[in-house]
């Protein structure tokens, strides 16, 4: 049945790739935000996800119909967001970067000429994807992820972000491949604002709310050296991408590692959230955040 789906699912997927191949960029684009608009309206799980989400994040400053109404933009822009993926896979890596404006990109240049690597950090904000094609310019890039749960789509999307110049590192027993790369100088880069299990997570104020977050982030930091690089990505009027490489973070260590992984982490999430209270259509807020609760709130 598994496979059924999968195949079902990636022949929808070829389907509206061969389309999107020989539509402009610009309708493509208009097509992704029509089927966000209609994904808002149909898809009733996830809009209560993210209403949910908003209303922990945005309740006591927002009333319901403005939370509804970022809801609804937010899945809009993420429809453009995946069809612009769709239609970038046709790219080439030099045609996508005339498509983004860098500012910052000394911020890790300087970084990395520590001789450490560089942790870059950023969030499901924006079209995180295309940034690996500029960071890959300064030099190589390892990109943390999951795996989609159907591998003919994660096929394809492993072959995009190689054309863009990075290589995937799977996020189940990447300790041993991130060490490597960062000991190579190299940049890795990773996504920490979704949950994790309670086994795996340090508990950081998100929005108000503890948050099961990785400590992945600032372990390997505190181990290595490797400088902390915050990265966000931005639509800019035409079509086009802002990308902004932030200047790297600096942490006087406590000493007590336990309590210097928290702080790193919280002050990252801290971070990941004034940008999306800046623009929180931005965000993708139907990954459910903060499903994993402090075990003392599980046992009360």
């Amino acid at each position: 049945m598994a496979k059924s789906a999968d195949a079902l699912g990636f022949a929808v997927y070829k389907t509206v790739a061969t389309v999107f191949a020989v539509l402009p960029r610009r309708l493509c684009l208009a097509a992704g935000g029509g089927l966000g608009r209609l994904a808002f309206r149909l898809d009733r799980r996830h809009r209560q996800i993210a209403l949910a989400n908003l209303a922990i994040a945005f309740g006591r400053e927002r009333t319901p119909e403005e939370l509804a109404a970022v809801a609804r933009e937010s899945f809009i822009r993420f429809g453009r967001v995946l069809a612009d993926i769709l239609k970038l896979t046709r790219y080439s890596r030099a045609k996508v970067l005339d498509l983004v404006t860098t500012e910052g990109r000394e911020n890790l240049e300087a970084a990395r000429a520590k001789g450490k690597g560089a942790l870059l950090f950023t969030a499901h904000f924006g079209n995180w994807e295309v940034a690996t094609a500029v960071v890959s310019e300064v030099g190589p890039v390892r990109v943390i992820a999951r795996a989609l749960d159907n591998p003919r789509l994660e096929k394809d999307l492993f072959r995009f972000r190689t054309r863009l110049g990075s290589e995937v590192i799977n996020k189940f027993g990447a300790s041993k491949p991130i060490l490597r790369a960062l000991g190579r100088n190299e940049i890795v880069a990773i996504l920490i604002d979704q949950n994790v299990l309670r086994s795996q997570a340090v508990f950081v104020d998100f929005f108000g709310k503890a948050a099961a977050t990785t400590p992945g982030l600032a372990a390997f930091h505190l181990k290595t050296g490797a400088p902390l690089v915050p990265l966000f990505v931005d639509p800019a009027p035409g079509g086009r991408y802002r990308l902004r490489i932030l200047p790297p973070l600096e942490f006087p260590p406590l000493g007590r590692r336990d309590e210097d992984v928290l702080k790193i982490t919280q002050i990252c999430t801290k971070m990941i959230e004034r940008e999306i209270r800046r623009s929180p259509e931005q965000w993708l807020w139907v990954h459910k955040r903060w499903n994993t609760r402090p075990a003392e709130e599980v046992q009360s």
